[in-house]
């Protein structure tokens, strides 16, 4: 069980907050605890890591989704895991302090290894492919590693130079007040190198656009909103950095027959007003193939019938769920002149049935006024 607290309170934003509020009131709690302005002070850490992890998730709008519908517990479930320390948190938000206050934090900027962005894929089931899972592949257009220079940016048999501007740092200081000023070195971007020759395949991006096919393997029970994760299947990371994962959205397509309650499945099935004051038997088709149904005598439209185990399997538990069968008398049509002779003797039975039932009331009714 997570102890953090909620992210909307860590920020002193309410659940709608728009970028800008979140981008205002995290600046103000970074300037405040930023561990530049709090040497040695653990507090001050804790609070400055906790601000960071509450707005990159909130900064974030697939994050920002997964955190209001399920929470802390959501968003570990989904691989995130926060910040191990200061060096994630200055590389994962790259010049986000400058555009905040003016410095950045020495060598922890220097960190330029990046996970690669996740990737999102909606994928379309049938309805029977949702019960009973399948495998396929699907196609992907996504950055990698560039082959020609691997990511290095420099055209193969070339190498980077020392930035001669920061001679290596990515930064070039001043003081200013009580602060020393660290901007990034205009010349390397903050890289600490420069790259005389890039890479003539990717242009000195380190990465290209490639198209990959991704095997997905749907297992038994999914639903439309059901995500699935593929560890690894994002675009690539940078500079070494980890690639992202790929989430994979699940939209189940409706059936004609079948209509899906959770686990349990239901169904209509018509029998005539015959079967069902005489009882019959019938078949119903089932998720496998079909089954056999008792139809007793009596039986009123809207009666409902269970198979048990017939429905689809659970995705925690693998048990399957019930089909419910639900009873629709069908009024016949284009009768026979024999038949609607038949019906009408049935109804005139049927109105002297229900004559004597009402005289029975009467004289029981009178014999107690007597009384």
């Amino acid at each position: 069980m997570t102890n953090k607290r909620d992210y909307y309170d860590v920020l002193g934003v309410s659940s709608n907050a728009n970028d800008y509020e979140l981008k205002a009131n995290y600046r103000k709690l970074a300037l405040k605890y930023h561990p530049d302005r709090n040497p040695n002070d653990k507090n001050a850490e804790e609070k400055f890591k906790e601000a960071s992890e509450a707005y990159d998730v909130l900064r974030d709008p697939h994050k920002r989704n997964i955190y209001d519908q399920f929470g802390h517990q959501g968003l570990e479930g989904s691989g995130f895991s926060g910040f191990s320390g200061f060096e994630d948190i200055f590389s994962s938000f790259g010049g986000i302090f400058e555009d905040f206050f003016g410095f950045s934090s020495g060598q922890r900027s220097r960190s330029r290894a990046q996970r690669g962005a996740d990737l999102r894929y909606d994928l379309r089931l049938s309805f029977m492919e949702g019960a009973f899972g399948t495998e396929t592949e699907i196609d992907l257009e996504k950055m990698e590693v560039c082959p020609s220079c691997e990511g290095s940016t420099c055209e193969p048999g070339t190498h980077p130079e020392t930035c001669r501007q920061c001679s290596g740092t990515g930064q070039v200081s001043r003081s200013q007040g009580f602060f020393t000023v660290r901007t990034t070195c205009h010349l390397c971007r903050g890289g600490g190198q420069t790259i005389p020759q890039p890479c003539s395949r990717c242009k000195g991006a380190g990465q290209i656009m490639v198209n990959k096919k991704a095997a997905v393997k749907i297992p038994a029970g999914v639903d439309t909103g059901s995500r699935l994760r593929l560890s690894g299947e994002g675009e690539a990371g940078t500079y070494g950095g980890p690639p992202g994962d790929l989430y994979v959205f699940i939209h189940v397509d409706s059936h004609d027959f079948f209509e899906r309650n959770n686990t349990d499945v239901i169904c209509q099935t018509e029998i005539s007003f015959v079967q069902a004051a005489l009882g019959d038997t019938i078949t119903v088709p089932t998720l496998n193939s079909e089954r056999t149904l008792e139809i007793p005598r009596s039986t009123q439209p809207g009666d409902l019938f269970r198979f048990r185990g017939e429905g689809i399997p659970s995705l925690r538990s693998k048990k399957r769920g019930d089909q419910i069968v639900q009873i629709v008398i069908k009024t016949p049509t284009n009768l026979t002149k024999k038949q609607e002779a038949l019906l009408r003797e049935f109804a005139k039975i049927e109105s002297g049935k229900l004559s004597n039932k009402l005289k029975n009331i009467f004289k029981s009714s009178d014999a107690r006024v007597s009384k």
